[in-house]
């Protein structure tokens, strides 16, 4: 597989800032202050029954990822190579339920399984779980869908199993409904500024 270039990485956040007046918390993360708590998606407790290890919060870990080159470098590649390696199916198709949380099988998953194996790979190359956070969105047709958040010193970026691009939050085109907490068990509110952007592409 061809290596990625750093120019390559950098170019998906190159133009996010430009010509921005919103305060910087704004611009860069989903929300100045604690939204407060969100009830957890049934299927995401059953996951922390089945592996308790995917939900478990490490306080002495940083909040934050610093967001070098070899980082971001390293997102692109890790969401690519996920990305290309599993086949979307959905969870009725895939379990033969409505909704569950798990790592793919046989090479199939819908998008919680596409990014959980995202985060696993991330966490053995060093990053912090406490920084890589589930979160759930509303996309285009008013579907329910998942990705993963990582929370940097540049502002949060979004994994998704419907693009290889690492983008700013603000330029995905979802609406952010909730995410993982970072300091404990459960998930928090998200409260999205109205703020237009470009829909993500399939």
């Amino acid at each position: 597989m061809r290596k990625l270039t750093e120019a390559e990485a950098w170019i998906d956040l190159g133009f996010w800032l430009i010509g921005s007046e919103l305060p910087d918390c704004v611009i860069h993360h989903l929300s100045c202050d604690d939204q407060g708590p969100a009830e957890p998606t049934p299927a995401w407790l059953n996951l922390c029954e089945r592996a308790p290890a995917e939900c478990m919060i490490d306080l002495s870990e940083p909040v934050d990822v610093s967001l070098k080159t070899e980082v971001l470098v390293l997102l692109r590649k890790v969401t690519k190579e996920v990305n290309l390696a599993v086949v979307p199916m959905t969870d009725r198709t895939h379990w033969g339920v409505e909704d569950r949380w798990d790592y793919p099988k046989g090479s199939y998953g819908d998008c919680k399984d596409i990014q959980l194996p995202k985060r696993k790979r991330l966490i053995e190359a060093g990053l912090p779980r406490r920084a890589l956070l589930m979160a759930v969105v509303i996309g285009q047709n008013d579907e329910g869908h998942a990705v993963l958040m990582v929370r940097t010193t540049a502002g949060d970026l979004v994994l998704d199993n419907k693009t290889s691009a690492v983008l700013p939050w603000r330029l995905t085109g979802y609406r952010f409904v909730k995410r993982e907490g970072q300091n404990g068990f459960g998930w928090v509110s998200l409260i999205e500024p109205p703020l237009p952007a470009a829909h993500a592409s399939r």
